[in-house]
């Protein structure tokens, strides 16, 4: 393994590094709920679970944003929010992290995607996640608000270093990221090779162009299920290779407990995950990977180490236990020490 000595040398630039986080936001709102205090309905006799405490936090996109700037890096959030509550506590979360949210759309017209958990107290005294409540917009944005969001980016780009899009949502069009808006997407990263765009996508990666595409191993071969099982490595090299070409620049695939693959022009190359031991809690993952690879490549760092960077990232996000966790330079300098050890933690 190549020494990390030029990785923590790069993290000391992280202060300089300027993102969008462009596409899907969403609210985790965590419901704490106490067995002791269940009470039965007078009305419907069914069971009233009482919420003894709740915790916000900004999701998918806002995880990005939330490990950016946890990590140092300045972030301008672009993407859709509603005019109501959810919307209200989303902005009060990017706000607390200081994303600039000047470019954030808001709009009358849809709800703020909120995923909704409520966590049941265990005997031990731990909370295990119960059935979710997600609120979405089953209708595509219109044409005037998928406008208004790539006129905010082509706006920002001259300030940013990168631009990462969060395509969070497998049914097409109910996203921000629309086919209409993937194109123009596609052609501000065509215009502007200076830049750097990276897309995280879980149903679309087949058809971005012009950047940098991210996947999970499963999302991968679900677009190809005939290629063989997500377990098959020689399968996965297969479907990469033929997305990579399709996309025209690099793709890497994370694969979990067994680490990232990078895929290049001519090259391929697996970086081996951290070797992490106890409970953990795999949430935003790899929305913690995405920030740790695209601050390594903003960074001047190679694809191969900022993959290894990513890894030492969502390595310590995991280990935050019913939260959307985060991780500081001083942690992923401890741990990428850790790592090149091939020690566990």
């Amino acid at each position: 393994m190549r020494s990390v000595e030029r990785i923590v040398q790069a993290l000391s630039g992280t202060g300089r590094i300027r993102v969008a986080v462009f596409g899907d936001y969403t609210l985790d709102k965590y419901l704490y709920i106490d067995p002791d205090r269940d009470e039965r309905s007078v009305e419907t006799g069914l069971t009233a679970y009482q919420v003894h405490e709740k915790r916000m936090y900004a999701g998918s996109g806002g995880t990005v944003t939330n490990n950016l700037r946890a990590l140092g890096a300045q972030v301008i959030s672009i993407g859709l929010m509603g005019e109501d509550g959810e919307g209200f506590e989303l902005q009060r979360c990017l706000d607390a992290v200081g994303a600039d949210t000047a470019s954030m759309v808001r709009t009358p017209e849809l709800c703020t995607c909120t995923y909704t958990k409520p966590m049941r107290k265990q005997p031990d005294g731990s909370y295990q996640e119960m059935e979710r409540l997600d609120l979405r917009n089953f209708d595509p944005p219109s044409m005037a608000l998928q406008r208004a969001l790539l006129e905010q980016l082509e706006a920002r780009l001259p300030e940013v270093d990168a631009v990462i899009a969060v395509d969070q949502f497998c049914q097409r069009d109910l996203g921000v990221i629309t086919g209409f808006v993937r194109d123009g997407l596609n052609a501000l990263a065509g215009s502007h090779p200076e830049k750097l765009f990276y897309v995280d996508s879980r149903a679309f990666s087949r058809e971005f162009r012009n950047m940098i595409v991210k996947c999970n191993d499963l999302e991968l071969m679900a677009m190809a299920p005939e290629e063989g099982p997500v377990e098959d490595l020689e399968a996965i090299r297969r479907q990469a290779e033929q997305l990579r070409r399709q996309t025209g620049n690099t793709f890497f695939v994370t694969r979990g407990s067994r680490g990232m693959m990078v895929f290049q022009e001519g090259q391929a190359c697996s970086v081996p995950a951290v070797h992490v031991t106890g409970p953990i809690d795999i949430v935003g993952a790899g929305d913690a990977s995405t920030a740790g690879i695209v601050l390594g490549l903003t960074l001047g760092l190679d694809p191969e180490e900022a993959a290894m960077l990513g890894c030492c990232v969502s390595s310590i996000t995991i280990q935050q236990l019913g939260v959307t966790g985060t991780a500081s330079v001083p942690q992923v300098i401890e741990r990428l020490h850790i790592y090149e050890e091939g020690a566990s933690v």
